[in-house]
């Protein structure tokens, strides 16, 4: 490649490897010699002489391989391929909840078979989280772990949201405000049920029940009847998540109940769902795109030596027609 380049190794090996500090002409003259021979780097020989594999992981603590599919890791995941598209690195996805695939990822870690690790939010007692802190590999979080404090972690402002959705719904002259919130052993969960409460406070009213959800649309119908039974009065619903919303929104049209001449809906994320319930859902909107893509661009980053500061991405409300 050199000498087709008229070029020295070195040389050649800088445009490779797309070192700074090299002229234009060489760097035209070893571009123009790897497209005329056709050249692909041998990764296994890279891998050896740098000490990396050129593979990142995204790690989730789930067993279900269904999980891809949901809307919300679909979104991180396209965020996260996008950043990569920027570099040589390649993705692998990792379901790590069973003890076969915390074995696999324990091997894969200790073997240094990837230079990083991207990993979605755990609940408190997750294994992974002692897994991780041993892993010798850069870490990034998407979502913070609960009662951890990682080095590097990207999440968006889920108190602030959820203390934006409240505001919104007190705002609307609503004052027995009930709350979904999302399993009280993650963070996400603890910290949009906090932005609920702060603004309830804020606005002078006291929380008019609470019901715990699982994220899911099942669980919000389940936790809707639950508040039904035990706060019937009441006229405002802030859900910790847009599939528990939409659960709920069943609950109350079944229950008879008008959305939102009655009772009031608003929900957190801004998935798809969101714009096909009935009535259409007003909600928190996050970038899950964002934060899939500023994980992968942090992790970037420290296995190229900086030392990034963690992010808290911006939420905002979007007003449909629950609320």
């Amino acid at each position: 490649m050199a000498e087709r380049a008229g070029v020295s190794r070195s040389a050649a090996s800088r445009v490779i490897n797309k070192a700074p500090h090299v002229s234009r002409a060489t760097r035209d003259a070893v571009e123009r010699a790897i497209k005329e021979m056709g050249y692909l780097p041998n990764r296994t020989a890279r891998a050896l002489a740098t000490r990396q594999t050129g593979i990142v992981a995204l790690a989730v603590s789930h067993d279900d391989p269904q999980l891809f599919a949901d809307p919300f890791f679909a979104q991180v995941i396209v965020g996260v391929s996008a950043a990569l598209e920027e570099t040589d690195l390649h993705l692998l996805l990792c379901l790590a909840s069973s003890g076969r695939g915390r074995f696999r990822l324990t091997n894969l870690l200790r073997t240094r078979g990837v230079d990083g690790l991207m990993l979605m939010p755990l609940h408190g007692d997750d294994p992974l989280t002692r897994l991780v802190a041993q892993a010798g590999v850069p870490v990034v979080y998407g979502g913070r772990p609960w009662h951890v404090q990682p080095q590097w972690y990207v999440d968006s402002d889920n108190v602030g949201g959820a203390r934006l959705a409240t505001e919104y719904l007190a705002g609307l002259g609503r004052t027995r405000i009930a709350a979904i919130t999302g399993q009280m052993s993650t963070d996400v969960g603890e910290a949009r049920y906090r932005g609920y409460r702060e603004a309830m406070i804020i606005a002078g009213l006291t929380p008019h029940g609470t019901a715990e959800g699982d994220f899911t649309e099942a669980g919000g119908a389940a936790a809707m009847r639950s508040l039904l039974a035990s706060h019937p009065d009441l006229d405002a619903v802030f859900a910790a998540s847009d599939k528990m919303a939409a659960g709920a929104l069943r609950v109350l049209t079944n229950s008879g109940r008008s959305v939102p001449a009655d009772v009031a809906v608003v929900g957190f994320d801004d998935v798809g769902i969101a714009e096909h319930t009935a009535p259409p859902l007003t909600t928190i909107h996050q970038s899950i795109q964002a934060l899939g893509k500023e994980m992968a661009r942090m992790l970037i980053a420290v296995i190229g030596g900086e030392e990034p500061t963690s992010l808290i991405l911006p939420t905002r409300l979007v007003r449909r027609e629950s609320a």
